[in-house]
């Protein structure tokens, strides 16, 4: 294992292929300085959740964990005339620093923060009965990820196209015997999209300057779920 190395080719692939932007370093640096987590997802990856959602061809977006706003900026910049995202934030300080940064972006009418824990405000989504979304990013607390997972087919439509973060991490899910509740919600992750009728799936390794983990990635098969 090399990090090292594997932060100088994510250096390479973002000189390549995603070009700087300073409206999004800003964001970093506007998210450091409020003393958010350096938890952010790459430029890399941004981009990749970009043209997931450009392939999905999404028109309405629900992402699970907020933070400063980065991914929502590049799912959001995806999104068609009309279009609409909903980001959900447990922390009311990261909710405040997001709103400045998709303001930043002029992205603050296409997007829409939600405060408070996002079982309720997912419960809140299932009541109001809106319309499905297309594409759903969940990049929250590990321990509920069952959960975020099956309100996530539940509020899409056959095709939604479902992405769970950070279900590696340094290959913590080898560990069955774990009392850690991150590693025990991934791994009954893992354990549900398996065996759920309605989810095809796969779980993908990567390396880069964020270090070695993964993502998963479910595709809705079958109708939506009854609530």
């Amino acid at each position: 294992m090399n990090p090292d190395l594997w932060s100088r080719v994510d250096g390479y692939i973002e000189a390549c292929l995603v070009s700087h932007d300073s409206t999004l370093a800003a964001v970093i640096a506007e998210s450091a300085a409020a003393g958010l987590p350096p938890i952010a997802g790459s430029a890399a990856q941004g981009k990749l959740l970009h043209l997931l959602a450009r392939l999905a061809r999404a028109t309405r977006i629900l992402e699970v964990g907020t933070l400063g706003g980065y991914s929502a900026i590049w799912l959001a910049r995806a999104l068609p005339p009309g279009g609409r995202l909903v980001t959900l934030e447990v922390d009311p300080r990261h909710a405040a620093v997001a709103r400045r940064n998709l303001a930043r972006a002029s992205l603050e009418t296409l997007v829409q923060v939600r405060t408070g824990a996002a079982l309720e405000t997912l419960a809140e989504l299932g009541r109001e009965q809106g319309a499905p979304f297309d594409l759903v990013f969940i990049d929250a607390d590990k321990s509920n990820s069952p959960s975020y997972i099956e309100w996530a087919e539940r509020l899409g439509h056959p095709g939604t196209l479902i992405l769970l973060d950070n279900v590696v991490r340094e290959g913590w899910g080898l560990d069955a015997a774990s009392g850690d509740a991150a590693v025990r919600g991934t791994r009954r992750a893992y354990e549900l999209v398996d065996a759920h009728p309605q989810l095809a799936a796969t779980a993908i390794q990567t390396v880069g300057v964020k270090g070695y983990d993964g993502f998963l990635m479910a595709l809705v098969a079958g109708g939506r779920s009854e609530s």
